[in-house]
């Protein structure tokens, strides 16, 4: 949940910089209270939270220890972009990655801050690792 308040702290620091956090939406919820802190004091950089809903560090470690037993890691999130508006933020939900530069633009014309909430497939840990080829590998020690 580090990643907001180093970002709100970051644009407090140098407020002409383009600031941008990126977050899990677990990650995100341990600290989304901020944008509190961010609307109070001025500072507002450009949020991107990675909503794939699940804790997925959590989950990734389960899948490589203990192969198709997950426990507790799959989430259900708010409407982010609505929290961020609520904010006082610029917010939109992004569903298609065709659609994020064209978004990412009108985060950064913002002067309110912005939060885009990028829908992630749960199964895509990075763009080389899924979680079912982590999961196989597990499976064959």
């Amino acid at each position: 949940g580090y990643g907001l308040p180093a970002a709100i702290a970051a644009k407090l620091a140098a407020p002409e910089a383009c600031v941008v956090c990126f977050a899990g939406d677990g990650d995100f919820q341990m600290t989304a209270s901020e944008l509190g802190c961010a609307l109070q004091t001025g500072a507002r950089p450009i949020v991107l939270v990675l909503d794939n809903g699940s804790y997925g560090t959590i989950r990734m470690h389960q899948e490589r220890s203990y192969p198709g037993r997950v426990s507790f890691t799959d989430i259900v999130n708010p409407d982010f972009a609505a929290l961020a508006r609520a904010y006082g933020f610029h917010g939109e939900r992004v569903e298609r990655s065709e659609d994020f530069p064209a978004a990412f633009a009108r985060a950064r014309a913002s002067a309110s801050g912005a939060l885009l909430a990028l829908a992630i497939d749960v199964e895509c840990l990075t763009p080389r690792q899924t979680l079912s080829a982590m999961r196989e590998a597990a499976e064959k020690g």
